[in-house]
């Protein structure tokens, strides 16, 4: 132990040291635990010593056969010689290993032990682990070693027992800095009195000018613990879930030749929990095992993690607090705003460690797991009316945490893909132009891969670039930040227009100076101007203001004179219904002939690249429709009104709507 410590203790520095008092502190409170005490004081001495007494039934003094020593002494100095190891004197405790004392004085330069049993109080000492006889009050004294009771005290009245243990930490094993944190202990001490109703316990710190007591009992168990430790306004009442079961483990026994045999006993398992939703967000998860807190949890507190998840999506979905598409809630939405304590209490459990920081025993899992299911459950389904309403709360507080677990975690993907999509290559089917002169060079985004083939050869590569785009893009009026970066088509003209989109929007950093929606002159293209407008004024509304987006206007007929008249040209083109018949009706008067029938492109496509240039793209010939800020924003209504996901202003405009049609004009 002495070559080892850390194995016992953890470290050998103030964190072990606390852990050696602690032993010996735990060796009191389990005497609590089993009846047998009800008081425990620690004390903190100026010569760095510290002291435990209790009122328990005292460590026995009698002589153990095997050895012929006092019980006492071997239980300071055999390992796994306590009431713990091997059964008999305890059923649920917090020593489990018999090694908790022999450790404590093992590593002490100096400890007394005194017995109080009726008629009289006997002791002895020991000097790291040997015992024998001090001749001064020091751990510094002439020490003779020497076995046996070697201290009588006074008188013990019958009926009352008792053990004082008084230990000096040995210098040579712990640091220099190493000491006992008076608030760490105060801390621990109030917690286990939460944990064992009933037990008083006093510690006093006399290392300063002015002597420090405190004490600490609470009658009222860990349903006190739990609104001790909540600092929220609460949702529900504090919850008692608890109940037992029995379990099965196969332990190694001495059988009657001497022989380690497996053999398989049933084991009681005790679960005790508290707890309690408020309206805060933090969790406060505290899990003890008898009385050893499990700093770092174990299989009971995954059983009861587990089990709360569980029991709260099936009752949710049988509530109908859940709909049919709703993902399951997870088990960080269900521990938002949670104050619990969970206490189990089983016989001889395992841990991973002599520091009991974690809890093994596999047994407990599903134990616990069974338990608060069924407690769980009745709470969250009971009939009774105030009940009935906290459980309504707390589903609802619940499914709320998941809402926001989700609208978070789609935040942050469509951040990253948008972050992402700033920072990539830019997409191969753009075509881009030579000139990096911001103000002069113009993005056409246009329709469809059979306009772009002609429009290639129709450009002036040295400042028109070219982005198509395959038919309809969403409509973003409806969708949210998420779907239009994941589009394909949005997420290419966000990126090669280069400036970001929303709120990291930058006009300055754009790669264009104008932006040109080059679409066919027929319905269709003009539904997809309507939705390029739609993403600009949304998502990039700085460049509608700014008046740098246009709408090409290509012609929709082609009239071929078959005897222009000097000056004239031999193509005429039009850009309506209207204006043909007005631009016929005028030929017919000046006697001008033309070919029969007059062309009309069905889309940019069926027009040679001469053709697109002369009356497109060729800024000295071409017709540009500036968009504004108007335009984007009546394009924007509209949209909301016939795609959004409001239905009633939609059919009340299809009905109004109903009345103006032309039955004549329809083609059915």
């Amino acid at each position: 132990m002495r070559k080892r410590p850390g194995m016992y203790i953890g470290s050998t520095d103030t964190r072990g040291l606390m852990h050696c008092l602690w032993e010996i502190i735990d060796n009191g409170v389990d005497e609590a635990l089993a009846g047998a005490a009800h008081r425990v004081e620690v004390t903190l001495h100026p010569d760095g010593s510290a002291e435990v007494h209790d009122d328990g039934r005292g460590i026995p003094t009698d002589e153990e056969p095997k050895t012929g020593l006092p019980g006492v002494e071997v239980v300071a100095t055999k390992l796994h010689a306590g009431g713990k190891f091997g059964g008999g004197s305890y059923v649920a405790t917090g020593g489990l290993h018999g090694v908790g004392l022999s450790v404590v004085n093992a590593l002490s330069s100096r400890m007394d032990i005194d017995v109080e049993r009726s008629p009289s109080s006997q002791g002895l000492s020991f000097r790291r682990g040997t015992p024998g006889v001090f001749d001064g009050e020091a751990p510094t004294a002439g020490f003779e070693a020497r076995s046996g009771l070697t201290r009588k005290g006074g008188r013990v009245a019958k009926g009352r027992s008792g053990t004082r243990i008084r230990f000096w930490p040995d210098r040579q094993i712990f640091t220099r800095d190493a000491t006992f944190e008076f608030e760490g202990l105060l801390g621990r001490a109030r917690h286990t009195s939460f944990i064992v109703p009933g037990l008083e316990l006093v510690i006093r710190d006399l290392r300063g000018d002015t002597p420090v007591e405190e004490k600490f009992r609470h009658d009222g168990g860990i349903a006190e613990y739990v609104d001790f430790l909540a600092h929220d306004e609460p949702v529900t009442d504090v919850l008692r879930l608890e109940g037992m079961d029995t379990f099965k483990e196969t332990v190694p026994l001495l059988d009657d030749d001497g022989q380690m045999t497996p053999q398989e006993i049933e084991r009681e398992l005790v679960v005790d929990i508290a707890a309690r939703w408020g309206t805060g967000y933090d969790t406060e998860l505290r899990s003890y095992v008898n009385v050893i807190a499990t700093p770092k949890g174990g299989t009971h507190l995954s059983g009861f993690e587990q089990a709360l998840t569980k029991t709260f999506n099936d009752v949710m979905r049988s509530a109908k607090v859940l709909k049919v598409n709703d993902a399951d809630v997870v088990k960080d939405d269900v521990l938002e705003g949670l104050t619990a304590v969970v206490t189990v209490r089983l016989a001889e459990p395992q841990f991973e460690g002599q520091t009991k920081e974690i809890l093994g025993t596999p047994a407990a899992r599903s134990v616990v797991r069974k338990v608060v299911s069924a407690e769980l459950k009745k709470f969250l389904t009971s009939t009774k009316r105030g009940e009935k309403a906290q459980a309504k709360l707390v589903m609802e507080k619940v499914a709320g945490a998941a809402r926001t677990r989700i609208a978070a975690r789609q935040h942050k993907e469509t951040q990253r893909r948008k972050n992402a999509l700033e920072s990539s290559a830019l997409p191969s089917k753009l075509a881009d132009c030579r000139n990096n002169d911001n103000d002069r060079t113009e993005l056409f985004i246009v329709e469809g891969d059979s306009a772009l083939g002609t429009a290639k050869l129709a450009r002036n590569s040295e400042f028109q670039a070219l982005l198509p785009i395959r038919g309809k893009i969403l409509n973003v009026q409806k969708a949210s930040v998420g779907d239009m970066l994941k589009n394909t088509e949005c997420a290419s003209i966000i990126q090669v227009v280069g400036a970001g989109s929303g709120r990291t929007f930058d006009l300055d950093a754009r790669r264009y100076g104008r932006i040109i929606f080059m679409a066919d002159a027929d319905s269709d293209g003009a539904h997809i101007r309507c939705l390029l407008a739609t993403l600009f004024f949304k998502y990039m509304p700085e460049l509608v203001a700014e008046g740098r987006v246009y709408s090409a206007v290509p012609p929709l007929h082609r009239i071929e004179l078959s005897n222009p008249k000097k000056g004239m040209d031999k193509y005429v083109y039009t850009y309506s219904d209207d204006e043909l018949q007005r631009k016929l009706a005028e030929l017919k008067k000046k006697n001008v002939r033309w070919k029969d029938p007059v062309q009309r492109y069905k889309g940019l496509g069926e027009m040679d690249a001469d053709q697109l240039a002369e009356t497109t793209m060729d800024p000295r010939q071409r017709t540009l429709r500036r968009i504004t800020v108007d335009d984007a924003e009546d394009a924007s209504r509209v949209f909301e009104l016939l795609m959004g996901s409001d239905v009633a202003p939609r059919k009340e405009f299809i009905v109004q709507g109903a009345y103006e049609v032309d039955v004549d004009a329809l083609d059915a």
